[in-house]
C-alpha cells in the first residue's frame, strides 16, 4: 500500500529519528500484592508477554528468568527487566 504525497501516519512520526526510545524488556516484574493466607507479599512476573508466575524476593527473579532460558546480568538494565510499582529492592506493602 502506498500513501498520498505529504500524508504521514503516527507510526511514521514515531520512528523517526529524534524519537524516544521505549524499552519492551522481555521481563515485567509488576507491583507488589498482598500475600494470600499468611504468606508473604509477591510481585507477578511476566516473561514475554505471558506470566510465569510470583516472585518474592530478587532471586525469585534470577531464577524464573534463567529457567525460560534468560541469563539477566543488570537488574537495573530497563531494556532487559523493568520492575513496576517499586525497584529492585521493593519486596513489601507500603
Amino acid at each position: 500500500m502506498t500513501r498520498p504525497r505529504g500524508l504521514r501516519s503516527t507510526l511514521d512520526c514515531m520512528t523517526e529519528q529524534g524519537a524516544p526510545h521505549i524499552a519492551h524488556p522481555r521481563i515485567l516484574v509488576l507491583g507488589v500484592c498482598p500475600g494470600r493466607h499468611g504468606e508473604p507479599p509477591f510481585r507477578i512476573m511476566e516473561i514475554d508477554g505471558q506470566v510465569v508466575g510470583e516472585a518474592r524476593t530478587v532471586t525469585d527473579v534470577l531464577e524464573k528468568a534463567a529457567s525460560h532460558g534468560i541469563t539477566i546480568h543488570d537488574l537495573d538494565d530497563p531494556d532487559v527487566v523493568r520492575f513496576v510499582g517499586g525497584d529492585k529492592y521493593t519486596w513489601s506493602l507500603r
